[in-house]
């Protein structure tokens, strides 16, 4: 693990655009003391404009009671992890998801059948913000462990290369979770960054814990499903401008420019239901 975790840390410590660092920064302010590390990901990663994206962050706490002044949220948190918020930051947009550090590294590991968080991790990401040296290592440690969940769940198929390896991995992620992607998704994650993925495969490889089990896909994507369902339904009650979100979801991919009516502010599940046809029209869900 030690030539794997030295890559992560590489990786995890490389430059990102100063506004995505001042964001980071501002979602760690939203949840005090609580706020341990923040990790940017996700396909902003690879862009250079930043304006008109929505920026994905995982915001990692301490703990649930200690992040939110409701008792609710926390118990939501614990039992359908994460919750996901809308973020505004000097003029940009995000959405970030919230985990203890304890479940950020459970959710990393082989522990764990659901996919959501290893798989995300297993792809490129930055640490953009840290309380502390502490809060560092500990997100370090626990990103270290998603490649080797990822590849170990795939299994290796007989005759196969690495980057083979890697894209047939990223499918059935892909394919065990409600997504907006098409199934080509886990070829071309791959693709865009090929060089990363045959850096970071031998040390990967090596670190599979030897007990890994291959297989269990028809669980996963039953699982994967359910979940996916149940976190929407959490986040009409979580998502604090989700309403918002979805009209500039609409105004991104159908060139328009819609604009709430104050009963869709104040009623954002009644206003999702509302604006769904428009999403669906817009091509901004599949």
């Amino acid at each position: 693990m030690t030539a794997l975790r030295d890559l992560v840390a590489e990786e995890l410590a490389l430059p990102v655009d100063a506004r995505v660092t001042g964001m980071a920064a501002a979602i760690a302010a939203e949840r005090g003391d609580s706020s341990r590390a923040v990790l940017f990901y996700g396909s902003c990663l690879r862009q250079s404009e930043l304006d008109g994206l929505m920026l994905d962050f995982y915001l990692v706490v301490s703990d649930y009671r200690a992040a939110y002044g409701k008792t609710w949220m926390a118990t939501a948190n614990r039992l359908v992890p994460p919750n996901v918020f809308y973020f505004e930051h000097a003029g940009l947009v995000a959405k970030y998801a919230v985990l203890s550090e304890a479940d950020f590294h459970r959710l990393n590991g082989p522990e764990t059948s659901n996919v959501s968080v290893w798989a995300r991790f297993a792809q490129p990401s930055r640490l953009v913000w840290a309380a502390d040296a502490r809060a560092r290592d500990t997100a370090v440690d626990a990103v270290s462990r998603a490649a080797p969940t990822l590849l170990g769940a795939a299994g290796r198929a007989d005759g196969e290369t690495p980057l083979d390896w890697w894209r047939r991995a990223f499918a059935l992620t892909y394919s065990a979770e409600l997504r907006a992607e098409r199934k080509e998704r886990g070829q071309s994650v791959v693709d865009a960054d090929r060089e990363r993925y045959e850096r970071f495969g031998s040390a990967a490889i090596a670190a599979i814990p030897a007990d890994a089990r291959a297989g269990g896909w028809g669980w996963r994507r039953l699982e994967g499903k359910s979940l996916s369902v149940l976190r929407l339904a959490k986040a009409s009650f979580t998502f604090a401008g989700g309403a918002e979100y979805i009209a500039w979801k609409i105004n991104r991919h159908a060139g328009t420019k819609l604009e709430l009516k104050p009963w869709q502010r104040r009623h954002p599940l009644l206003a999702g239901l509302s604006l769904l046809p428009k999403l669906i029209r817009s091509g901004a869900i599949r």
